[in-house]
Protein backbone atom coordinates (compact mmCIF):
# COMPACT_ATOMS: atom_id res chain seq x y z
CA UNK A 1 0.00 0.00 0.00
CA UNK A 2 2.84 2.37 0.84
CA UNK A 3 4.54 1.66 -2.47
CA UNK A 4 1.28 2.37 -4.31
CA UNK A 5 0.93 5.74 -2.53
CA UNK A 6 4.54 6.65 -3.33
CA UNK A 7 3.99 5.77 -6.99
CA UNK A 8 0.77 7.76 -7.03
CA UNK A 9 2.58 10.77 -5.61
CA UNK A 10 5.25 10.46 -8.28
CA UNK A 11 2.65 10.25 -11.06
CA UNK A 12 0.89 13.30 -9.60
CA UNK A 13 4.12 15.31 -9.83
CA UNK A 14 4.79 14.30 -13.43
CA UNK A 15 1.15 14.56 -14.51
CA UNK A 16 1.54 18.13 -15.93
CA UNK A 17 4.23 16.85 -18.29
CA UNK A 18 2.21 13.74 -19.23
CA UNK A 19 -0.93 15.80 -19.91
CA UNK A 20 1.05 18.36 -21.90
CA UNK A 21 2.82 15.64 -23.90
CA UNK A 22 -0.46 13.91 -24.74
CA UNK A 23 -2.39 17.10 -25.52
CA UNK A 24 0.25 19.03 -27.45
CA UNK A 25 2.53 16.34 -28.89
CA UNK A 26 1.34 12.75 -29.15
CA UNK A 27 -2.33 13.34 -29.99
CA UNK A 28 -1.56 16.05 -32.62
CA UNK A 29 1.06 13.75 -34.20
CA UNK A 30 -1.42 10.88 -34.49
CA UNK A 31 -4.14 13.26 -35.72
CA UNK A 32 -1.87 14.72 -38.42
CA UNK A 33 -1.02 11.21 -39.64
CA UNK A 34 -4.73 10.44 -39.98
CA UNK A 35 -5.43 13.78 -41.66
CA UNK A 36 -2.69 13.16 -44.22
CA UNK A 37 -4.96 10.47 -45.71
CA UNK A 38 -8.01 12.72 -45.83
CA UNK A 39 -9.43 15.71 -47.65
CA UNK A 40 -9.86 18.25 -44.85
CA UNK A 41 -10.49 21.99 -45.21
CA UNK A 42 -10.99 22.89 -41.50
CA UNK A 43 -14.69 23.64 -42.06
CA UNK A 44 -16.08 20.19 -42.88
CA UNK A 45 -15.40 16.74 -41.42
CA UNK A 46 -12.33 15.01 -42.87
CA UNK A 47 -13.08 12.74 -45.84
CA UNK A 48 -10.89 9.66 -46.24
CA UNK A 49 -9.14 9.62 -49.63
CA UNK A 50 -6.29 7.18 -48.97
CA UNK A 51 -2.92 8.06 -50.50
CA UNK A 52 -4.29 10.69 -52.91
CA UNK A 53 -2.49 13.52 -51.08
CA UNK A 54 0.83 11.72 -51.47
CA UNK A 55 0.14 10.90 -55.13
CA UNK A 56 -0.67 14.54 -55.82
CA UNK A 57 2.46 15.63 -53.97
CA UNK A 58 4.81 13.47 -56.03
CA UNK A 59 3.10 13.52 -59.43
CA UNK A 60 0.80 16.53 -59.71
CA UNK A 61 2.31 19.48 -57.83
CA UNK A 62 5.32 21.23 -59.42
CA UNK A 63 5.41 23.81 -56.61
CA UNK A 64 6.01 21.00 -54.12
CA UNK A 65 9.16 19.93 -55.95
CA UNK A 66 10.24 23.57 -56.22
CA UNK A 67 9.80 24.03 -52.46
CA UNK A 68 11.83 20.87 -51.81
CA UNK A 69 14.57 22.03 -54.18
CA UNK A 70 14.74 25.49 -52.59
CA UNK A 71 14.84 23.99 -49.10
CA UNK A 72 17.63 21.53 -49.94
CA UNK A 73 19.72 24.36 -51.42
CA UNK A 74 19.02 26.44 -48.32
CA UNK A 75 20.05 23.59 -46.01
CA UNK A 76 23.12 22.32 -47.85
CA UNK A 77 24.47 25.83 -48.51
CA UNK A 78 23.40 27.56 -45.32
CA UNK A 79 24.27 24.99 -42.65
CA UNK A 80 27.96 24.49 -43.63
CA UNK A 81 28.47 28.26 -44.01
CA UNK A 82 26.80 28.91 -40.68
CA UNK A 83 28.89 26.30 -38.87
CA UNK A 84 32.12 27.45 -40.51
CA UNK A 85 31.44 31.07 -39.55
CA UNK A 86 30.44 30.08 -36.03
CA UNK A 87 33.65 28.07 -35.60
CA UNK A 88 35.75 30.95 -36.93
CA UNK A 89 34.22 33.42 -34.47
CA UNK A 90 34.48 30.90 -31.62
CA UNK A 91 38.20 30.48 -32.28
CA UNK A 92 38.63 34.25 -32.31
CA UNK A 93 36.83 34.52 -28.97
CA UNK A 94 38.75 31.65 -27.39
CA UNK A 95 41.21 34.04 -25.83
CA UNK A 96 41.99 35.45 -22.42
CA UNK A 97 40.99 39.01 -23.38
CA UNK A 98 39.23 41.02 -20.68
CA UNK A 99 36.56 42.12 -23.16
CA UNK A 100 35.84 38.63 -24.48
CA UNK A 101 32.63 38.40 -22.42
CA UNK A 102 31.28 41.53 -24.10
CA UNK A 103 32.26 40.21 -27.52
CA UNK A 104 30.48 36.90 -26.89
CA UNK A 105 27.31 38.77 -25.90
CA UNK A 106 27.43 40.99 -28.99
CA UNK A 107 28.01 38.06 -31.33
CA UNK A 108 25.17 36.09 -29.75
CA UNK A 109 22.62 38.90 -30.07
CA UNK A 110 21.70 38.14 -33.72
CA UNK A 111 20.68 34.61 -32.72
CA UNK A 112 18.72 35.92 -29.76
CA UNK A 113 16.54 38.12 -31.97
CA UNK A 114 17.27 36.56 -35.36
CA UNK A 115 14.00 34.67 -35.75
CA UNK A 116 11.81 37.68 -35.08
CA UNK A 117 9.55 39.47 -37.53
CA UNK A 118 11.37 42.77 -36.87
CA UNK A 119 14.72 41.34 -37.98
CA UNK A 120 13.20 39.89 -41.16
CA UNK A 121 11.74 43.31 -41.98
CA UNK A 122 15.11 44.90 -41.28
CA UNK A 123 16.73 42.35 -43.60
CA UNK A 124 14.32 43.37 -46.37
CA UNK A 125 15.41 46.98 -45.97
CA UNK A 126 19.11 46.11 -45.83
CA UNK A 127 18.89 44.20 -49.12
CA UNK A 128 16.44 46.55 -50.84
CA UNK A 129 17.29 48.27 -54.12
CA UNK A 130 18.37 51.33 -52.12
CA UNK A 131 19.54 49.34 -49.11
CA UNK A 132 22.92 49.47 -47.46
CA UNK A 133 24.15 46.30 -49.22
CA UNK A 134 23.65 47.76 -52.70
CA UNK A 135 25.11 51.09 -51.55
CA UNK A 136 28.28 49.33 -50.39
CA UNK A 137 28.47 47.30 -53.61
CA UNK A 138 28.20 50.50 -55.63
CA UNK A 139 30.89 52.21 -53.56
CA UNK A 140 33.42 49.45 -54.28
CA UNK A 141 32.54 49.30 -57.97
CA UNK A 142 30.49 46.08 -58.01
CA UNK A 143 27.18 46.08 -59.90
CA UNK A 144 24.17 46.24 -57.61
CA UNK A 145 21.90 43.23 -57.24
CA UNK A 146 18.11 43.13 -57.50
CA UNK A 147 17.71 40.93 -54.45
CA UNK A 148 13.92 40.83 -54.74
CA UNK A 149 13.82 40.38 -58.50
CA UNK A 150 16.17 37.44 -58.95
CA UNK A 151 15.10 34.07 -57.45
CA UNK A 152 18.69 32.96 -56.87
CA UNK A 153 19.68 36.26 -55.23
CA UNK A 154 16.57 36.19 -53.02
CA UNK A 155 17.42 32.69 -51.80
CA UNK A 156 20.99 33.70 -51.01
CA UNK A 157 19.61 36.64 -49.06
CA UNK A 158 17.82 34.11 -46.84
CA UNK A 159 21.00 32.03 -46.57
CA UNK A 160 22.98 35.10 -45.48
CA UNK A 161 20.38 35.74 -42.80
CA UNK A 162 20.75 32.17 -41.51
CA UNK A 163 24.54 32.51 -41.45
CA UNK A 164 24.19 35.77 -39.49
CA UNK A 165 22.28 33.87 -36.79
CA UNK A 166 25.31 31.80 -35.74
CA UNK A 167 25.29 32.62 -32.02
CA UNK A 168 24.05 29.33 -30.57
CA UNK A 169 26.48 27.24 -32.63
CA UNK A 170 29.28 29.63 -31.71
CA UNK A 171 28.70 29.19 -27.98
CA UNK A 172 28.68 25.39 -28.33
CA UNK A 173 31.89 25.49 -30.38
CA UNK A 174 33.43 27.81 -27.81
CA UNK A 175 32.64 25.36 -25.01
CA UNK A 176 34.18 22.56 -27.07
CA UNK A 177 37.32 24.57 -27.76
CA UNK A 178 37.81 25.25 -24.07
CA UNK A 179 37.67 21.52 -23.34
CA UNK A 180 40.72 20.83 -25.54
CA UNK A 181 43.84 20.68 -23.32
CA UNK A 182 46.38 23.41 -24.09
CA UNK A 183 49.14 20.86 -23.63
CA UNK A 184 48.21 19.33 -27.00
CA UNK A 185 48.96 22.59 -28.78
CA UNK A 186 52.14 23.14 -26.78
CA UNK A 187 53.42 19.68 -27.69
CA UNK A 188 52.54 20.27 -31.36
CA UNK A 189 54.39 23.59 -31.32
CA UNK A 190 57.47 21.91 -29.90
CA UNK A 191 57.28 19.38 -32.76
CA UNK A 192 57.19 22.25 -35.26
CA UNK A 193 53.51 22.16 -36.26
CA UNK A 194 52.17 25.47 -37.57
CA UNK A 195 48.72 26.92 -36.91
CA UNK A 196 47.02 25.21 -39.86
CA UNK A 197 48.49 21.84 -38.94
CA UNK A 198 47.37 22.25 -35.33
CA UNK A 199 43.88 23.13 -36.52
CA UNK A 200 43.65 20.09 -38.82
CA UNK A 201 45.34 17.57 -36.52
CA UNK A 202 44.15 18.72 -33.09
CA UNK A 203 41.25 21.17 -33.19
CA UNK A 204 39.05 19.46 -35.76
CA UNK A 205 39.45 15.88 -34.45
CA UNK A 206 38.91 16.93 -30.83
CA UNK A 207 35.97 19.12 -31.81
CA UNK A 208 34.35 16.56 -34.11
CA UNK A 209 31.66 15.41 -31.59
CA UNK A 210 30.61 19.03 -31.19
CA UNK A 211 30.59 19.48 -34.97
CA UNK A 212 28.34 16.41 -35.24
CA UNK A 213 25.92 17.80 -32.66
CA UNK A 214 25.80 21.23 -34.29
CA UNK A 215 25.37 19.72 -37.76
CA UNK A 216 22.38 17.65 -36.72
CA UNK A 217 20.69 20.43 -34.76
CA UNK A 218 21.27 23.12 -37.40
CA UNK A 219 20.08 20.82 -40.19
CA UNK A 220 16.82 20.17 -38.37
CA UNK A 221 16.42 23.88 -37.59
CA UNK A 222 17.08 24.83 -41.23
CA UNK A 223 14.27 22.57 -42.46
CA UNK A 224 11.88 24.30 -40.06
CA UNK A 225 12.79 27.86 -41.11
CA UNK A 226 9.61 29.81 -41.75
CA UNK A 227 9.47 33.39 -40.45
CA UNK A 228 12.28 34.92 -42.60
CA UNK A 229 10.92 33.39 -45.81
CA UNK A 230 7.36 34.44 -44.98
CA UNK A 231 8.24 38.05 -44.12
CA UNK A 232 10.84 38.66 -46.83
CA UNK A 233 8.65 37.19 -49.60
CA UNK A 234 5.45 38.64 -48.06
CA UNK A 235 4.04 35.15 -47.76
CA UNK A 236 4.31 34.29 -51.46
CA UNK A 237 7.69 32.53 -51.69
CA UNK A 238 8.65 34.87 -54.54
CA UNK A 239 10.15 35.96 -56.74
CA UNK A 240 9.21 33.03 -59.00
CA UNK A 241 9.07 30.75 -55.95
CA UNK A 242 12.77 31.41 -55.32
CA UNK A 243 12.25 31.62 -51.55
CA UNK A 244 9.46 29.04 -51.33
CA UNK A 245 10.85 27.04 -48.45
CA UNK A 246 9.13 23.76 -47.57
CA UNK A 247 7.65 25.08 -44.34
CA UNK A 248 6.30 28.16 -46.12
CA UNK A 249 4.61 26.09 -48.82
CA UNK A 250 3.18 23.83 -46.12
CA UNK A 251 1.72 26.91 -44.42
CA UNK A 252 0.29 28.17 -47.73
CA UNK A 253 -1.41 24.85 -48.41
CA UNK A 254 -2.77 24.52 -44.88
CA UNK A 255 -3.81 28.04 -43.94
CA UNK A 256 -4.29 29.87 -47.25
CA UNK A 257 -5.72 27.13 -49.45
CA UNK A 258 -7.19 25.24 -46.45
CA UNK A 259 -5.80 21.94 -47.75
CA UNK A 260 -5.05 20.73 -44.26
CA UNK A 261 -4.90 17.07 -45.29
CA UNK A 262 -2.35 17.87 -47.97
CA UNK A 263 -0.34 20.00 -45.53
CA UNK A 264 -0.33 17.12 -43.04
CA UNK A 265 1.02 14.80 -45.74
CA UNK A 266 3.76 17.34 -46.51
CA UNK A 267 4.66 17.49 -42.82
CA UNK A 268 5.11 13.72 -42.64
CA UNK A 269 7.27 13.66 -45.77
CA UNK A 270 9.44 16.40 -44.26
CA UNK A 271 9.75 14.32 -41.09
CA UNK A 272 10.91 11.35 -43.17
CA UNK A 273 13.42 13.48 -45.11
CA UNK A 274 14.88 14.96 -41.93
CA UNK A 275 15.03 11.51 -40.38
CA UNK A 276 16.88 10.07 -43.38
CA UNK A 277 19.39 12.93 -43.39
CA UNK A 278 19.94 12.52 -39.64
CA UNK A 279 20.57 8.78 -40.06
CA UNK A 280 23.03 9.50 -42.89
CA UNK A 281 24.90 12.03 -40.75
CA UNK A 282 25.15 9.62 -37.82
CA UNK A 283 26.11 6.70 -40.07
CA UNK A 284 28.92 8.61 -41.74
CA UNK A 285 30.08 10.09 -38.43
CA UNK A 286 32.04 6.92 -37.61
CA UNK A 287 34.51 7.94 -40.32
CA UNK A 288 35.20 11.45 -39.06
CA UNK A 289 34.08 11.81 -35.41
CA UNK A 290 36.76 11.22 -32.80
CA UNK A 291 35.83 9.94 -29.32
CA UNK A 292 38.66 9.69 -26.79
CA UNK A 293 36.72 7.22 -24.65
CA UNK A 294 36.51 4.79 -27.57
CA UNK A 295 40.14 4.70 -28.45
CA UNK A 296 39.97 7.31 -31.16
CA UNK A 297 36.65 6.39 -32.79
Amino acid sequence: MRTFKENLTGYAFISPFIIGFLAFTLIPIVASLYLSFTNYNLFAPPKWIGIENYKKMFTGDPRYWQSLKVTLIYVFAGVPLRLAFALLIAMMLNTASKAVGLYRTLFYLPSLIGGSVAVAIMWRNVFGDLGIVNILLELIGIPTVRWFGDPTAALWMLIFLSVWQFGSSMLIFLAGLKSIPRSYYEAASVDGANGIQQFLKITLPMLSPVILFNTVMQTIAAFMTFVPAFIISKGTGGPLDGTLLYSLYLFIQGFEFFNMGYASAMAWIMLIIVGILTVIIFTTSKFWVHYESEGGR
